[in-house]
């Protein structure tokens, strides 16, 4: 099915205090955007809200300052407070269908699918955009159901036009693969968050994904 061309962003990255190995997460972000990223998450599991809102204003100044979306990562506070460009929310979170009550504005919503019945429901539904997850299991993310794998994106793509972004080890060595199974864009965390020169990595990984197109 056709892709939501309102979404046209190709490379986006999850990023977190942890995540960037005490290196500045605002000097990663940076960096990855100078290299190509197009949309940023934040994700901070481990945070309280005040804290969490005090790295989002931080990160918020580098992404504005280069016309890139911020999304936030579960905490609707915090896209609320912070006028976020959106939200990401996974299975266990707050649903799509009660955050579009709560923040009426205009917010973009992106929602995790881990198992295929879950494409059809009133949250998928109301979400803007599916995260594909996981594409391959990660050590970080324990509750996984199944690995959707390069079929999995393949089957997924078949079934929606909305937009799809694929999560789980993602690469270099995949995200071309990626790309030609029918996402739309690749997250990367670690791919770019703990690479010697984040710019160099995410301009590597965008090349990739703009010759799979």
């Amino acid at each position: 099915m056709k892709p939501d061309l309102l979404f046209p962003y190709r490379l986006y990255l999850v990023i977190s205090e942890a995540d960037c190995q005490g290196r500045d997460p605002l000097w990663v972000a940076e960096q990855a955007i100078l290299g190509g990223v197009d949309i940023v998450q934040l994700r901070e599991k481990q945070l309280d809200t005040d804290a969490f809102l005090l790295n989002a204003a931080r990160l918020k100044a580098v992404t504005d300052r280069y016309g890139v979306p911020l999304v936030i990562n579960d905490n609707l506070a915090v896209a609320v407070q912070l006028g976020a460009w959106g939200i990401h929310v996974g299975q266990r979170d707050l649903p799509p269908s009660l955050i579009r009550k709560v923040w009426t504005d205009g917010c973009s919503v992106g929602y995790s699918i881990e198992q295929p019945e879950q494409l059809y429901s009133k949250e998928t539904e109301a979400s803007d955009y599916l995260g594909i997850s996981p594409v391959f299991s990660t050590a970080t993310k324990t509750d996984t159901i199944i690995e959707w794998g390069m079929d999995g994106i393949r089957q997924i793509r078949q079934r929606t036009s909305k937009p799809l972004v694929a999560i789980g080890r993602m690469d270099r060595t995949n995200a071309a693969d990626a790309i030609r199974a029918g996402a739309d864009c690749i997250a990367v965390v670690s791919a770019i968050c703990s690479a010697d020169s984040p710019r160099d990595a995410a301009a590597e990984l965008k090349e990739l994904i703009n010759n799979a197109l």
